[in-house]
């Protein structure tokens, strides 16, 4: 799951698959296509409306624009 051999990095990616399984992929996707649209929806849904608590109720994607 990760570039290197850092075995935390393994366990974000883990935690993030986690979150997308449990919270954003509820329904089982009808075939490939589908299945891609759904993560790419989830996935923008998590970085740019969920609000996490480590990061002081903030989206991933306010976070990063913040050091750009």
């Amino acid at each position: 799951m990760t570039d290197g051999y850092d075995c935390y990095q393994n366990a974000l990616a883990e935690r993030i698959n986690g979150i997308l399984k449990m919270e954003y992929l509820v329904t089982k996707p009808r075939d490939l296509e589908e299945a891609k649209k759904m993560v790419a929806e989830s996935v923008a849904l998590y970085n740019e409306q969920r609000p996490h608590m480590a990061l002081k109720y903030k989206t991933p994607d306010e976070v990063h624009r913040a050091f750009t």
